[in-house]
């Protein structure tokens, strides 16, 4: 069993659990990327986003280097949602400037008949990953691992990259739900494999990024996402290799509808886009003192970034008003991560984020005091 270093900062860990903070936790998504000039530098030594996310030593700098110019507090593991349909064979590639492709599009029965539950050694690079950067942390704060939901993967797969209207996939999903059911049982046992490995290999929180299911209709949405999203979490390891509960996040972008349906889920916390209100969200799914609930992570809107720093702090404060006062007490309790409602813009300006990070530590404490 590897030994790591006791973690320094587990702000993150116990706001996943409902316990009280000190201050409110965050983190950003896709907070390693485009935006950070150092990021830029090391993807061009690297030469290709795979070349990047497929080297140990590159992907835990840059999983590093927004830590370096921020206090955040968590980590997430540099990588890519699509890693498991390439480990399926359908051959990932992205090319400058423009979004993932895939070599081979799932559209047929054929095509369904191929695919199976990839064998993880293919990924072992992303489990390296996960090891190398869980030391390198040396317990400065906790690292998250991820993948794509079932019903995300199955949108690139059968679109071969990303989309503007579905026709594909939903074609599929409306004229051959059996097909679509096959792809989406594969899809979620893989998916679960993959996540129990990077738990393996040191990851301390895993989420599940369901980026696509809001573009559902409602029932399909319960029936293509949300069934096998629960199939996943019931397949996950309770906890790591240092014995400690790993929580599991999922967040679903478009899935403020269907809160109440989501809150039964087999998780921790429930992510959410910056369309929903924190306050209603917290009174649907968030729970009482002692009680079952979820933490809630999110929400402010990425563009919010653009704006000057004093137009940061005020749509900070927003969002933590909007929550309301965290729980204080000994046991469990409403309690809340901030974060984006979905991924940061390659074109934020750095200092932005200094700022937000400021706002929302500062905001969160003066809410407690």
């Amino acid at each position: 069993m590897t030994q790591y270093a006791p973690l320094q900062n587990d702000t993150f860990l116990r706001a996943c659990m409902r316990q009280a903070t000190p201050y409110t936790p965050l983190w950003l998504m896709r907070q390693a990327g485009r935006y950070l000039p150092e990021y830029c530098a090391t993807r061009a030594r690297a030469g290709s986003f795979m070349g990047l996310a497929t080297n140990t030593d590159y992907a835990t700098e840059v999983t590093l280097q927004p830590l370096e110019r921020y206090p955040l507090d968590a980590a997430i593991l540099f990588s890519d949602i699509l890693t498991v349909p390439d480990a399926m064979g359908l051959g990932l590639s992205f090319a400058q400037g423009e979004g993932p492709r895939f070599a081979t599009a799932v559209r047929d029965e054929a095509a369904v008949d191929k695919l199976e539950v990839p064998d993880m050694e293919k990924l072992r690079y992303v489990f390296d990953a996960v090891t190398s950067i869980r030391k390198a942390l040396n317990g400065r704060v906790p690292l998250i691992g991820f993948s794509g939901s079932p019903w995300t993967l199955a949108c690139y797969m059968v679109e071969g990259k990303g989309s503007d209207d579905y026709r594909l996939v939903k074609s599929m999903l409306y004229s051959r739900p059996d097909l679509m059911h096959r792809i989406l049982a594969i899809n979620a046992d893989a998916v679960a494999t993959y996540l129990n490995a990077q738990i393996d290999a040191g990851a301390q929180a895993v989420m599940i990024f369901d980026s696509w299911g809001g573009v559902l209709a409602d029932g399909a949405f319960q029936d293509f996402s949300l069934e096998y999203t629960r199939r996943v979490l019931a397949q996950l390891k309770r906890t790591g290799v240092d014995g400690q509960i790993v929580p599991r996040l999922v967040f679903t972008k478009g899935g403020g509808l269907w809160l109440k349906e989501m809150a039964p889920l087999d998780c921790e916390v429930l992510g959410l886009d910056w369309t929903v209100n924190l306050g209603n969200a917290r009174a649907l799914v968030g729970g009482s003192e002692n009680g079952p609930g979820k933490a809630l992570q999110g929400n402010i809107d990425p563009n919010v970034l653009f704006a000057p720093p004093a137009q940061i702090a005020k749509e900070v404060g927003r969002v933590l008003d909007s929550f309301g006062a965290p729980y204080q007490g000994s046991g469990t309790g409403p309690t809340h991560i901030f974060n984006l409602g979905h991924g940061i813009s390659q074109y934020t300006p750095p200092e932005n984020v200094a700022a937000l990070v400021e706002a929302v530590h500062s905001h969160s404490k003066a809410q407690r005091a």
